[in-house]
């Protein structure tokens, strides 16, 4: 008989969660593509389960073009009513604009840092944050460090992006490492090359 992985409890028993705590929470994203990824998913879970955002990740990802930030920059006020009417997103009118609007700002940077990864993985010095945490519940929900990045992403324009968001996806996309202590994956960080 195989021997289940020791998770972090918030996986639970959801086999796309497993999937996602065991292939992407806490693995370094570099690609600007990944990273927009994770800034759609996250403006859209305020408020709601990761689960739920992670069950519609397919179809964010068909109806904002395989989260390409040039593609959606130029959505116009026709495309926010069109997925106002698509089940297989959040219809949140403030959360659809607010990614619009998110893309407009992401091509800013981009274009300014030259990669959208150089900005935002220099708020911790481009290298993650290893925790050592005995549970992950009751793990905080925000920091000193993404107090500045949502402080900072704000004054560029963007929307959705309080603290708790941003710290939610410095995890996801690896800038902070929150597995458990007795997690596999907090095991094997050691054998990471960043």
């Amino acid at each position: 008989m195989k021997k289940e992985k020791i998770r972090c409890a918030w996986a639970g028993n959801d086999e796309q969660m497993k999937t996602y705590h065991d292939t992407v929470w806490g693995v370094p994203k570099r690609d600007d593509r990944d990273i927009f990824e994770a800034i759609v998913l996250d403006t859209n879970q305020a408020g709601l389960s990761w689960k739920i955002i992670l069950h519609k990740r397919d179809n964010f990802a068909k109806v904002y073009r395989d989260f390409n930030p040039k593609e959606v920059a130029r959505f116009t006020e026709k495309d926010v009513e069109r997925l106002m009417e698509n089940p297989g997103i959040i219809r949140n009118r403030l959360k659809i604009s607010s990614t619009i609007k998110n893309a407009q700002e992401f091509l800013k940077i981009q274009k300014e840092f030259g990669a959208f990864s150089k900005y935002i993985w220099s708020f911790v010095g481009g290298k993650t944050i290893y925790n050592a945490w005995t549970r992950t519940t009751g793990l905080p929900s925000t920091s000193s460090i993404s107090d500045t990045m949502s402080f900072d992403l704000k004054k560029r324009g963007f929307k959705f992006v309080g603290s708790t968001i941003c710290y939610a996806f410095m995890q996801g996309i690896g800038m902070v490492h929150d597995h458990e202590v007795t997690c596999f994956c907090h095991k094997k960080k050691k054998n990471r090359k960043e």
